[in-house]
């Protein structure tokens, strides 16, 4: 995934004060208030569902799970809630009769929750021919994916499963269950095959953010649903983080916190260019000042001094910097699989640790498998230590996962570039290098590979055209800067270097 600070802490009826993060609970002046782990767990999912409508039965699915619990436990948990917040006339944790509770915020205090947040709304069948199970299985799937991305929350199923079949305008349903995004689906069945129409959905302005369509054959519905889940999880996660980063633009500067500021950066990093990188590490710098333990923004930090590292002169301090904010996103506690794989990536390429990054790439995977983003930077640490079949596999999966926009998806095009022209494959490097240049023209390494590729193909005249558009790009770019940077090993960058004097690159 979208990653995002950790919560703020937060005042409820400017008595008490509720650390989400440090999950605990004390009073304005300091002093701890005690609270058992069930209370506090309880009263956890009231405040990240504030202002709404939360039934009995999801906070009894979200705090006890598949344990055998009856409502009394939940009523004992509510009355010490109350009694903690010191709310006898039950004016912030109120009780509707025969239906839940609702926590309510005054509107500033609600702002604190920050980060996006998304409802999955039964799917619609459109005839009497699909079976409601294959649609709300789809719906559970896809909630427990979006689960695992880091700084989104998702509203359970239960809550959202009460909307199945009304026709409320989304701005309603959206403010009702207090989330940014709605994803919204219908799906048909013709013959032997599925089709799934699929569309996430702004709740403030009801606009669409992205639509797709999905089908496949009904003969396996398991594995079909897998396909569609994957698809769906895969083209959600870069597109709130688009919609996220617009909702950072439009707000005024001096309201700016530390998750905007990270948004604000991504669209520098990502189009990797020195003077790109430089504002986005302005950015950066200023919400870790914010938020020192921002471990999302400290991950994109190491990649931006990376970047600046190999590609403007192999300044030391720009190596020291890039490792430094590297171990912050990879620290004993962290949890966020797009630092991870940021940070994996960083230390492979400064350190050639390989064997260390892939074994973090792949706890990344494991946290998140449906990213898109961590499934480019293993193709690429795949790519630069000649783990050739991992390279190919795991950059297909990443363009499978990217929408056909996504900023990054000329990560998986220079791994497949590179893997190709190590194994002499020249015709799909050249390919591979040429979709990568399309996806990123401000990024000067893919012309190197394009060059080398069409020189082992004996195009003297395309390697000198690539040569000469990598020179525009990147003006300070010579042979031998690059071969200093030892991105592999050195029969490998030999075999590039005589490539690249050969397509008339300077030495």
């Amino acid at each position: 995934m979208v990653g995002s600070p950790a919560t703020a802490a937060l005042v409820l009826n400017d008595k008490v004060v509720v650390d989400l993060e440090g999950e605990t609970l004390r009073l304005v002046d300091g002093d701890a208030i005690a609270l058992r782990p069930q209370a506090y767990a309880v009263l956890r999912h009231l405040v990240q569902n504030a202002n709404r409508l939360v039934s009995k039965a999801e906070l009894l699915e979200a705090v006890w799970g598949s344990a055998a619990v009856t409502d009394d436990s939940l009523v004992q948990c509510i009355h010490e809630i109350r009694r903690a917040l010191g709310d006898q006339r039950h004016a912030v944790l109120a009780t509707v009769s025969r239906r839940g509770y609702r926590l309510s915020l005054e509107r500033g205090d609600e702002s604190a929750l920050g980060g996006p947040s998304i409802a999955v709304l039964p799917f619609a069948t459109m005839s009497g021919d699909e079976p409601h199970y294959f649609a709300d299985g789809l719906v559970e799937d896809i909630i427990t994916n979006l689960s695992k991305i880091p700084g989104l929350f998702v509203i359970a199923r239960n809550s959202s499963f009460d909307f199945r079949g009304e026709k409320a305008d989304p701005r309603t349903i959206a403010a009702e269950l207090r989330v940014r995004y709605l994803l919204q689906g219908s799906l048909r069945q013709s013959g032997g095959r599925l089709r799934l129409n699929a569309q996430l959905v702004d709740g403030a302005s009801a606009t669409h953010i992205w639509a797709d369509r999905f089908e496949g054959a009904a003969t396996d519905v398991f594995d079909l649903q897998d396909q569609l889940t994957e698809q769906i999880v895969g083209s959600i996660e870069p597109s709130v983080r688009r919609a996220e980063i617009d909702r950072a633009r439009r707000k005024r500067p001096e309201s700016l916190d530390a998750y905007d500021l990270y948004l604000r950066a991504l669209p520098h990093a990502h189009a990797n260019t020195p003077v790109e990188t430089d504002k986005a590490l302005q950015l950066l710098a200023r919400a870790i000042e914010l938020q020192p333990d921002y471990v999302a923004a400290h991950g994109y930090a190491a990649w931006c001094h990376e970047q600046r590292y190999l590609r403007n002169g192999l300044d030391p301090a720009d190596k020291a910097a890039a490792l430094n904010h590297a171990d912050i996103a990879l620290g004993i506690n962290s949890d966020d699989p797009q630092a991870m794989s940021i940070g994996a990536f960083v230390r492979a390429n400064l350190t050639r640790d390989y064997d260390a990054a892939v074994e973090v790439l792949d706890r990344a995977l494991a946290l998140n498998h449906n990213s898109a983003l961590a499934f480019g930077f293993s193709a690429l640490v795949s790519a630069h230590s000649e783990r050739h079949q991992r390279s190919v596999e795991h950059a297909h999966k990443a363009l499978r996962l990217s929408p056909l926009d996504d900023p990054l998806s000329y990560h998986p095009y220079c791994a497949l570039a590179l893997t190709h022209l190590f194994a002499g494959a020249f015709a799909d490097a050249a390919r591979y290098a040429a979709l990568a240049v399309r996806a990123n023209p401000g990024f000067s390494i893919p012309y190197a590979y394009l060059a080398a590729s069409h020189v082992g193909l004996g195009n003297v005249e395309a390697a000198h055209s690539a040569a000469t558009r990598l020179i525009e790009v990147a003006p300070n770019f010579s042979v031998g800067g690059y071969v200093r940077t030892n991105l592999f090993r050195p029969y490998l960058m030999d075999a590039l270097a005589t490539a690249l004097r050969t397509a008339g690159l300077p030495e």
